[in-house]
């Protein structure tokens, strides 16, 4: 697997990948890069793109994570976390060590940030998203998750160095199948977040117009 990414990289990639060779380094190096606030309009940067732009969101943050797994002889997985209407979605890339699951995230906030591989399966580690998941009234909107996706198939080839936006990775997560974390009646009870988690949900790394 990491020929098929090796090939197309430049010098200056090939360093980037090779010296971040465990998903804490990864996580350090994705905190470093601004975040991608899309002041010019929607972008889905491809790992190269986004190397060269020194900005990324959640999408291309897990995207970037992803490539670097693969580099290094992991499934490049990614996944996708669905909220209720009114609030966004949640990208991170996915690992797996000694039998649980971790994930890698790109996050301007303080919450929805990277999780030890101590979860025994996929669903395990999107709950424990959940009560992190709201929007400004505290009101908690993680609904779903996408099963995840394997960035090492065909139909996804070139995605690391590509130069053009990657759509077709997106349009792949509305393809795919969804499972559901709660129940209509869990939803209905919900209690919002209290005064101090909303306040700490606002703190942010990077400020918008910097």
């Amino acid at each position: 697997m990491r020929n098929m990414v090796h090939s197309n990289l430049t010098k200056d990639e090939i360093r980037i990948f090779k010296r971040l060779t465990t998903p804490a380094k990864i996580q350090d190096f994705l905190d470093t890069i601004p975040i991608n606030f899309e002041k010019h309009g929607e972008t889905l940067f491809s790992p190269r793109c986004v190397f060269r732009e020194y900005k990324a969101h959640c999408f291309e943050g897990a995207l970037c994570a992803a490539a670097v797994l693969w580099f290094h002889g992991e499934r490049p997985l990614i996944m996708n976390l669905e909220s209720a209407e009114g609030d966004d979605d949640h990208v991170i890339a996915l690992f797996k060590r000694y039998g649980c699951w971790g994930a890698i995230t790109k996050t301007n906030h303080a919450v929805l940030r990277f999780r030890e591989p101590v979860y025994k399966t996929v669903r395990e580690l999107v709950m424990s998203f959940f009560h992190e998941y709201f929007l400004d009234d505290g009101k908690k909107t993680l609904r779903m998750y996408s099963d995840p996706l394997d960035l090492s198939k065909r139909r996804f080839k070139g995605w690391v160095t590509s130069e053009e936006g990657l759509w077709g990775i997106n349009e792949a997560f509305d393809e795919g199948l969804y499972n559901p974390l709660i129940n209509a009646m869990q939803i209905k009870n919900l209690r919002v977040a209290d005064s101090i988690e909303i306040r700490a949900g606002k703190l942010v790394m990077w400020k918008k117009g910097r």
